[in-house]
């Protein structure tokens, strides 16, 4: 845009243009300070759960991965995954992510927190001392049981497996006892049977299985409980799996699990789901006792709505940034992307009409006075008897001192030339009428 345009805009003119400007400063402001804002965050907090269970060794490989891209994840220690959704669910506990299962919570229900992605598959392990008989876990009423302490996924778990079989507090006693203590209460003989929902690689699970004193209840209705609760998955235990040269299981065992999911706030920025769903398929990619190679991390739903964000990189991996540049680079690059790019689709096409509008603006006001001087002329060619010469010579000499006062750039020099070839036009038309008879019109030189 020539400066010499904008020195012959009107104020009003360059009150516009100003406006325009000035908006587009500040978007472009916005834009920036908002990127700069939506940084991903180098420090979140994890809700695990209790320290002599697998979620708090998983943590510890989080933290672990996370370091590598400069992120710091501060460890919360709780009882487990119902704590860890209560947490998440609370916007004042500042927790980010955290561990938690299936069956404790629906969807409507959740609606500030979302699955990053379902982790790995944990089994709910009923042991009992071998001297008993148990083929149902109906038959645990009138027993005492330890199921895990309150706010863990293990007495969840329990909990609403036992309401199916009609146990309750009121026909079995619940002992709030998890992992090893329970063990150690169950050889005492201080509780008939323990319930635990963890990995085999718990140290309790790993040791019951492998106690000669101890059975695992057989889930032979596990189809039926799969059926009654959409959370619930069959697994197998193949005989011989935990040890094959002692024959541990000696039979294969039919067992009722859910899935270890990874969960959020929704409001985790994209970049650091993008790392955690990394970091889930270098911990749970690979085969496990339950899980086939490549099984997790899922983004199936298990009952909490899903993270757009991680369903997409784990169908369609890293974008194009995140394989070649550095994590805090590509993250900043990424959502300068999103946000700039609309900004330039509407700036950059403003600014390549705005000359066009600032020319269309000096021009305009040259042409306005072609309108009245059209006028004025086919008055003075069709009018007959008095003819008004001085209400003409008025109205012409108006246009020629407004239009003597038009400033022009040089490009617009010819226009304004023309429009005054114009008027003295007119005027040799308006002396031509006052000798000619008042009777008759005569035909003049339009103006164009």
């Amino acid at each position: 845009m020539r400066a010499e345009y904008l020195a012959h805009l009107s104020p009003r003119g360059r009150l516009s243009l100003a406006i325009v400007l000035l908006a587009s400063i500040a978007a472009t402001l916005w834009a920036v300070v908002h990127v700069w804002q939506t940084a991903p965050s180098r420090h979140i907090v994890l809700a695990s759960g209790l320290e002599d269970g697998l979620l708090h060794q998983y943590a510890k490989r989080y933290i672990e991965i996370l370091a590598r891209s400069g992120v710091t994840i501060e460890e919360r220690i709780t009882n487990g995954a119902e704590d860890n959704l209560a947490l998440l669910q609370d916007p004042k506990s500042g927790v980010d992510i955290g561990f938690t299962q299936g069956g404790l919570s629906q969807a409507s229900d959740a609606k500030d927190v979302v699955m990053v992605a379902s982790l790995y598959y944990v089994p709910l392990w009923i042991f009992y001392r071998k001297s008993e008989q148990l083929n149902y876990v109906n038959e645990l009423r009138n027993r005492k049981v330890a199921i895990g302490v309150p706010g863990s996924g293990a007495r969840s778990l329990s909990e609403s497996v036992f309401a199916l079989n009609g146990l309750t507090p009121d026909n079995v006693t619940m002992e709030p006892l998890s992992n090893l203590p329970a063990l150690i209460a169950l050889r005492s003989r201080e509780v008939d049977a323990v319930v635990f929902v963890d990995g085999a690689d718990n140290p309790a699970v790993w040791n019951a299985l492998r106690d000669p004193t101890l059975s695992l209840l057989n889930f032979t209705r596990a189809e039926a409980y799969r059926r009654r609760l959409n959370f619930i998955s069959t697994l197998k235990l193949p005989s011989g799996v935990i040890d094959l040269a002692d024959h541990i299981p000696e039979k294969d065992i039919d067992l009722i699990g859910t899935k270890v999911m990874l969960a959020s706030r929704k409001d985790l920025h994209p970049a650091i789901t993008l790392l955690l769903v990394d970091a889930a398929r270098e911990i749970h990619g690979r085969q496990g006792l339950f899980e086939e190679a490549g099984e997790f991390p899922g983004t199936t739903q298990v009952d909490l709505p899903v993270s757009t964000d991680a369903d997409q990189h784990r169908r369609f991996g890293r974008t194009i940034l995140y394989q070649y540049l550095p994590f805090w680079i590509a993250a900043w690059g990424e959502r300068a992307i999103i946000i700039l790019l609309p900004l330039a689709a509407i700036l950059l096409p403003l600014f390549h009409y705005l000359p066009q509008l600032v020319r269309w603006h000096v021009r305009s006001r040259i042409y306005r006075w072609y309108g009245e001087l059209a006028l004025l002329e086919r008055d003075v060619a069709a009018r007959t008897g008095d003819l008004p010469r001085d209400k003409w010579e008025a109205d012409l000499a108006r246009i020629e001192e407004a239009v003597a006062r038009i400033r022009t750039p040089a490009g617009f020099a010819s226009e304004a030339y023309t429009l005054r070839e114009h008027i003295s036009l007119v005027r040799r038309a308006i002396v031509a009428r006052g000798h000619s008879s008042p009777a008759e019109p005569r035909e003049v030189t339009r103006v164009s």
